[in-house]
């Protein structure tokens, strides 16, 4: 059964939407929810189709069912703030970039967050590195009950958190912590969807704050680079080097909500100066 653990912040007239990672829940991002109220900002935390439930209840979705959530969420947004930011966490971040790249004159600026392309960080498995190659599998209908199990140490560097997180994630509160694991078909459709964003980079307007752990554990730095490299719009990079893959809720979450306020601020004051010049 699916729990609803998506949360709103209310604030000022500048709105940030945060999107959560594959298997993830909201829960990955409230603390950075909170970071950006407390700066002004109204807030909303939401939760992707399908997650927050069993594997079952994920597998009944794939990327389109993601971003059709995302685009409901942008949508009761705008018609809350004047300036909409969209930032997010692994996949959450390309379901920003596609949503900026789809939607550019309702995206003021994109936090881009762990960006996962692929699975390439240090911690991941020589087998699960082919993962790639799961849509051609998925096509055959080939590994539907298979999943690559999360492994240490679960993109967390903050060793005491890391405890809390894998206690509940492996005691099965998805709600809380997400799944243990990535079922072969949802990653299936995550690399279609890596694809597709792939593909529209240069359509991305929006200045982009690029923010990647430098040690990522699950996506390489090279990830942060194809962002950079392939988006259309000014970008502004934030390597972590006290932190692994969840840079959202780890050690140095308080340096990102810090440069993340600092950076949409930025965006809505040079709007501003540019209308009274006008």
């Amino acid at each position: 059964m699916i729990q609803q653990t998506d949360f709103f912040f209310e604030g000022g007239r500048n709105g940030v939407l945060l999107i959560h990672g594959l298997t993830g829940t909201p829960m990955e991002m409230r603390l950075l929810g909170k970071g950006l109220n407390r700066a002004g900002f109204t807030v909303q935390g939401m939760q992707l189709a399908g997650h927050c439930g069993n594997v079952e209840d994920l597998l009944a979705t794939g990327w389109r069912d993601w971003y059709a959530s995302v685009e409901k969420a942008a949508d009761d947004m705008l018609g809350k703030v004047d300036h909409l930011f969209v930032g997010g966490l692994s996949m959450g971040a390309l379901l920003a970039l596609k949503l900026a790249a789809d939607r550019p004159q309702d995206v003021a600026g994109v936090g881009v967050y762990g960006a996962t392309f692929r699975y390439d960080g240090w911690s991941i498995p020589s087998m699960a590195r082919l993962s790639f190659m799961l849509p051609l599998l998925k096509k055959f209908g080939i590994g539907r009950e298979r999943s690559f199990m999360e492994q240490p140490p679960y993109g967390i560097r903050d060793e005491r958190l890391r405890a809390q997180i894998s206690t509940a994630m492996l005691g099965g509160d998805s709600a809380a912590a997400g799944l243990p694991g990535n079922p072969w078909y949802s990653l299936a459709e995550m690399y279609a969807l890596a694809a597709r964003v792939r593909r529209q980079l240069s359509q991305v307007t929006a200045p982009c704050l690029v923010a990647h752990a430098s040690e990522d554990d699950v996506a390489s730095v090279k990830n942060a680079e194809l962002v950079m490299r392939g988006v259309n719009a000014p970008t502004e990079l934030l390597l972590l080097d006290d932190s692994y893959h969840m840079i959202t809720i780890d050690k140095e979450r308080r340096t990102l909500i810090e440069r993340s306020a600092t950076f949409f601020e930025r965006i809505v004051a040079a709007e501003s100066a540019q209308l009274i010049a006008a």
